[in-house]
Parts: C-alpha cells; structure tokens; sequence
C-alpha cells in the first residue's frame, strides 16, 4: 500500500506521463504484470481521483483471503486478476 508524498508524484507522473498505446507509464506497468487493458483505464482514472489501489500478489487462497477481507470493510470494488506462467 502506498501513501503520503509517493501518492503525490504518482498522480503527478499520470498527469504528465507520456501516452503510449493508449497507456501512460503507469498503465504500461499495470499491463506488464497482467492486468487487462480495461482495468487498467479504469485504475488510472480511479488513482486520478485521489483513490488507492492495492496490488496483491500470492496464491489463491491467500489472495481470496485478502479479497474477502477488502469487502468486508466495505471496498469499493476487489478484483481478482490471475496470470498466467509466461506472461
């Protein structure tokens, strides 16, 4: 999770980054990792609007875990995204 000062320079670096494919800089790191294109828009407009996302990484158990805990105090939304080996 990620706060404070580094918050800052990330909506900073999304307002000036660089659109490539459609992405900014932010965006092309998301989709490295796995993430689909869609979500990927929709997490950059939602870090835009002073929102956090949290990236979790594990296996399924754990990351049901941590989803089922999210919701449980109310998250906006908790998305699963699974990768496949190669990506």
């Amino acid at each position: 999770m990620v706060g404070g000062p580094l918050v800052s320079w990330i909506i900073g670096a999304l307002e000036t980054a660089v659109v490539t494919g459609g992405l900014t800089a932010l965006g092309g790191a998301l989709a490295s990792i796995g993430i689909p294109k869609d979500s990927v828009i929709r997490y950059e407009t939602a870090l835009k609007a002073n929102k956090f996302i949290l990236i979790v990484h594990g296996i399924v158990q754990e990351i049901e875990k941590v989803r089922n805990i999210l919701m449980q105090n109310k998250a906006e939304e908790a998305n699963v995204h699974e990768v496949t080996i190669g990506q």
